[in-house]
């Protein structure tokens, strides 16, 4: 029996690498991965387009959390207590700022202690807009311009903050400005410049991934900008009427004309007289088309278009209907693009 026994043994010894080594592999590769998940750090975004901007510069080391997810808007959103818990626990916390994000001023001071926190709209480069007080306001197609660094061309009245050690400081005066400061491709890139400092800084070990994303992402939104200035170069000169004032960095960078807003902010809901002034300007100045938004009623557009010849159309400069992730920056300025596209071409 001792005999028979032996070559059988031998025969299964030499089998069992094949089936046995991938079974005991597999554990240890599941160990490995676990392990690359938990030194990532705990990092917390604002808003979809910052989220995405993060997210961007952040694969293959972790994923960000998002605060203000699906439909929800920044302008009336109310903090959960996941995302209490979320702000708790963060390493680094991104966002735009107290004109944007006003809910979570006291927040930040109160739970994010821990957190490196990063206010965006301080990010050195940063052009920004004056805010605009009157929702009827006039395009500024006259508006002496001058060449900033870059070689691009802004309006006289953009301030730039470049200086790197104001990044912490809040002695601005929240809504001196306008806070929809992604919806310029070169804007986007000097808040990943900043979103790339403070990563690199909070967790020194995943630099040269950090590094290497931002490149990239670098790359892909200077082909964005070029790819967004052909779409809308049919349409440049048709004015149009939008929702609220959330437009103006993306009519400065690209030239179209936005005529004016149904409101200028979107918690304040305009009056029949507001609406009535709308509608008389539509008329008088021939907009080709009225923009709503997903978040906010369409009949207040229905309104303001009757009667006239002007056609609707959707903006979405929040991403409220898009889905959160790494694209959804390059889809959110796609869209508005081939939004004004197709409404003003068909107008």
């Amino acid at each position: 029996m001792k005999r028979a026994l032996g070559p059988a043994l031998k025969i299964l010894a030499l089998r069992m690498p094949a089936f046995t080594i991938p079974a005991l592999a597999i554990p240890a590769l599941l160990f490995a991965g676990t392990m690359r998940a938990a030194d990532a750090p705990v990092v917390v975004t604002s808003i979809k387009p910052i989220h995405s901007l993060v997210s961007a510069i952040m694969q293959g080391v972790g994923e960000p959390e998002l605060i203000v997810d699906g439909a929800a808007s920044p302008h009336t959103y109310n903090l959960k207590p996941s995302n209490a818990r979320a702000l708790q626990e963060a390493k680094v916390i991104f966002w735009v700022g107290p004109g944007l994000e006003a809910f979570l001023e006291k927040p930040l001071q109160a739970l994010g202690r821990n957190a490196s926190i990063a206010e965006l709209d301080n990010a050195p480069g940063l052009v920004k807009l004056p805010f605009r007080e009157g929702g009827a306001f006039e395009p500024h197609d006259d508006a002496p311009e001058h060449e900033s660094a870059s070689g691009q061309h802004d309006h006289a009245d953009a301030a730039h903050d470049a200086d790197p050690g104001h990044a912490s400081d809040h002695d601005h005066d929240h809504g001196a400005f306008d806070t929809h400061l992604w919806l310029d491709p070169m804007n986007a890139k000097a808040m990943a410049a900043m979103i790339t400092t403070t990563l690199v800084a909070a967790d020194p070990a995943n630099a040269l991934t950090y590094q290497g994303n931002a490149k990239a992402l670098d790359d892909r939104l200077d082909a964005l900008d070029t790819e967004i200035k052909g779409i809308v170069a049919p349409v440049k000169g048709k004015p149009f009427i939008v929702f609220h004032d959330a437009y103006q960095y993306f009519e400065h960078r690209y030239g179209i004309r936005v005529a004016g807003s149904i409101t200028v902010s979107p918690e304040t809901i305009p009056g029949a007289e507001r609406v009535s002034e709308i509608h008389r300007k539509v008329g008088e100045l021939g907009a080709t088309c009225v923009f709503a938004e997903p978040q906010f009623e369409p009949r207040l557009v229905n309104v303001v278009i009757e009667g006239t010849r002007a056609k609707s159309g959707v903006l979405d400069p929040e991403a409220a209907t898009l889905k959160a992730g790494s694209d959804l920056y390059f889809t959110l300025m796609r869209g508005i693009a081939d939004s004004m596209k197709d409404c003003l071409s068909s107008a």
